[in-house]
């Protein structure tokens, strides 16, 4: 029983330690991800209905084919509350999986927040927004294509010589529920000009989120994520925007900043459509286990607005210690935004995303 802990901590411990003890899934382009960044951000929206899919690749040069991969999906609506305020509701999904056991989160969430006016006009106002979010997620790895150290013949690797290990004491998938707050601040001071900072807790019932039976008494809760996160618009001429912004990740040991602006250049605007590109820089620290914050990756990125879409691009340029094996290539991304407007648009010139 002893070599059975030995080897199922080394192999489970190393191949999860992302997944358990480290951050969440992360996002460069978190100004596009509002549904993953606060649940009080639901509904904060200039026209009825936001549709949004994020795609991220991450660590392709190195892991090749095992590289992370992450999607997500969001839907938010908001509905108009009195002459002022609004509802906001909507649902997320999202799925993550990497590495050779393809251990991947498979999560579903529904969201809901309240925008109420606190000062201000219809065109110049202020608003506080609180909301929440309640999912569950499902956790799990393909023990068939593990290896094992009964697999090593002498000479080369044999499957065919079975695991020798009782395997029945692991949850190869498991559910979990999850809870998470927000609240947000946003001011808007005319069309192109609004500021905002919010803060969110995730994972606020820190469930287990061990691979072992629970009749082994193993217990592994989930870090509460807190997130403090802000930006805004301001215009530096007719035609050309600052989109400022940063994000702060701390969950249990781990620490994560993004931080950085876009420059919107407006391109005209017509009777039917508006268009406008962005060209941005970004930052991103992090500390690695016991070692510093550090600097780990530049990012660039892109944005292209006509009508009622969005369509992001960004990549991210390597620059901590592991550079050296990935070349300083570390990930990309795209994202797609869609509004539906419709016929009531009762705007409060929220901050765009």
């Amino acid at each position: 029983m002893q070599k059975y802990y030995k080897i199922l901590f080394f192999v489970l411990g190393a191949m999860m330690w992302g997944g358990v003890n480290a951050q969440d899934i992360h996002f460069s382009q978190f100004y596009m991800n509002p549904a993953n960044l606060n649940p009080a951000l639901t509904g904060v929206m200039n026209c009825n209905t936001r549709v949004i899919a994020n795609y991220r690749n991450q660590w392709s040069p190195i892991l090749k084919n095992d590289a992370y991969s992450t999607y997500s999906v969001s839907y938010d609506q908001k509905l108009p509350v009195g002459r002022y305020d609004y509802f906001g509701f909507g649902a997320n999904v999202w799925n993550d999986r990497a590495g050779t056991l393809d251990f991947g989160t498979l999560t579903g969430k529904l969201l809901g927040a309240y925008s109420k006016r606190v000062g201000g006009s219809r065109k110049k106002a202020h608003y506080i927004s609180v909301g929440a979010e309640a999912g569950i997620s499902q956790r799990g790895f393909d023990l068939t294509k593990a290896q094992w150290s009964t697999f090593w013949n002498g000479t080369d690797v044999d499957p065919t010589l079975g695991a020798g290990e009782d395997l029945d004491l692991i949850d190869d998938r498991f559910l979990f529920a999850d809870l998470g707050l927000g609240v947000l601040w946003f001011s808007v001071l005319d069309d192109n000009t609004n500021f905002y900072i919010g803060a969110a807790l995730n994972h606020l019932n820190q469930a287990n989120v061990s691979s072992f039976r629970e009749s082994l008494g193993d217990l592994v809760s989930y870090f509460t994520k807190t997130v403090i996160h802000a930006g805004g618009e301001f215009p530096l001429s007719r035609n050309i925007t600052l989109v400022p912004g940063i994000v702060t990740f701390f969950q249990g040991p781990s620490f994560e900043l993004n931080g950085g602006t876009s420059f919107r250049f407006n391109l005209g605007s017509s009777r039917y459509s508006d268009q406008s590109f962005q060209l941005g820089g970004w930052i991103r620290l992090a500390n690695h286990f016991e070692d510093p914050i550090l600097t780990d990756a530049i990012i660039l990125s892109s944005r292209y607005d006509v009508s009622n879409w969005g369509i992001g691009f960004s990549y991210d340029i390597n620059v901590s210690s592991l550079r050296q094996g990935s070349n300083a290539n570390g990930s990309f991304e795209f994202s797609m935004i869609y509004y539906f407007c419709g016929q009531e648009n009762r705007g409060v010139y929220c901050p765009k995303f």
